[in-house]
């Protein structure tokens, strides 16, 4: 058997509270009863488990991401406010080949991707080897490659297979 889920036990729980603005003892009861019966009732529904590897490599994932974020919401706002006018700002569609399969991987990077300004997770091909994404800002098909697989992709490999 495996271990219960904890941390989403505890994620579950604090949400709860927060919808329901108290701390009072029935809503705290009622909110432990929930989390755990819903995580048990959909336990069917996740067969695969996600195992982290390395730990100290998805903290050095994370904090880059989040810098990730902030360059690209300042990219975003550029291009927005005009102030890109030495040249033109060219979106496109981009085939990105991947050796990543570990679903949990894939999620955090759709993700990862999904919360960058500018780009946007369009597809996972049915055999799950090529990723269409769209690019605001598409100037270097090459450059966005090389982030994608040695940025984010690589990673995720060390840290989900």
């Amino acid at each position: 058997m495996r271990r219960p889920p904890i941390l989403l036990m505890i994620g579950l729980l604090a949400i709860w509270l927060i919808l329901q603005d108290t701390l009072a003892l029935p809503q705290v009861a009622f909110g432990v009863l929930l989390s755990v019966g819903v995580t048990f009732a959909l336990r069917a529904a996740r067969p695969v488990q996600p195992h982290l590897r390395k730990p100290l490599v998805a903290l050095h994932l994370a904090s880059r991401v989040l810098l990730d974020i902030v360059r690209s919401n300042i990219a975003v706002a550029c291009i927005i406010l005009g102030l890109v006018r030495h040249r033109k700002v060219r979106s496109g569609f981009l085939q990105v080949p991947l050796d990543l399969r570990d679903p949990h991987g894939l999620a955090v990077l759709a993700a990862i991707i999904t919360s960058t300004p500018g780009t946007v997770w369009v597809e996972l091909a049915r055999d799950g080897h090529t990723l269409t994404l769209h690019v605001l800002d598409l100037q270097d098909e090459k450059q966005w490659l090389h982030t994608i697989k040695q940025r984010y992709e690589r990673p995720l490999r060390e840290i989900f297979e």
